[in-house]
């Protein structure tokens, strides 16, 4: 179960890759679309990161991190306020973050419990299928950066079906 576990994070975190590099510059930051590109992979890649971890008391956030950065829209706390995103980060950086999840994906899937508890209070249920959850967030938004390269630049991104370490 790990090994397959493992490659649907690293098939669905090449996927990511892909939307990433063939991102035009002018799609990158574009000031019409509600969340920036850079900002939803960001946030894919920061909530990947942090249920990789046993828990949220384990989880060190990428070192370039800042505020609430990882929420799109408005914080789900009061008073319900946009964060505030700064400049973009580069695809470079995002690339690095990229890399540094797919290590903890190696990683951390070797560990795995499934039966233990997700780790996160407001996550009720087990370690397995905080995995499935984790990868459904991340090909989610794969497929919201795929959606948004082939309306705005007719730019396709292939499918992986699985990817081995």
């Amino acid at each position: 179960m790990k090994t397959v576990i493992k490659s649907q994070y690293l098939a669905t975190l090449a996927m990511l890759r892909q939307t990433i590099e063939k991102c035009p510059d002018n799609l990158w930051d574009a000031a019409n679309q509600t969340n920036r590109f850079w900002h939803v992979a960001y946030h894919a890649l920061f909530y990947t990161h942090l249920y990789l971890q046993i828990s949220g008391d384990a989880f060190t956030p990428w070192e370039k991190h800042y505020g609430n950065l990882e929420i799109l829209g408005a914080t789900p706390w009061p008073p319900h306020t946009k964060p505030e995103i700064g400049e973009p980060f580069t695809k470079n950086e995002i690339l690095d973050y990229l890399e540094l999840c797919t290590n903890e994906v190696v990683v951390q899937t070797e560990k795995l419990v499934f039966d233990d508890p997700s780790g996160f209070e407001w996550l009720p249920f087990n370690k397995f299928e905080l995995q499935l959850y984790n990868i459904r967030h991340l090909q989610h938004h794969v497929g919201e950066l795929s959606d948004q390269l082939f309306t705005q630049a007719q730019i396709e991104v292939d499918w992986v079906g699985m990817q081995h370490a």
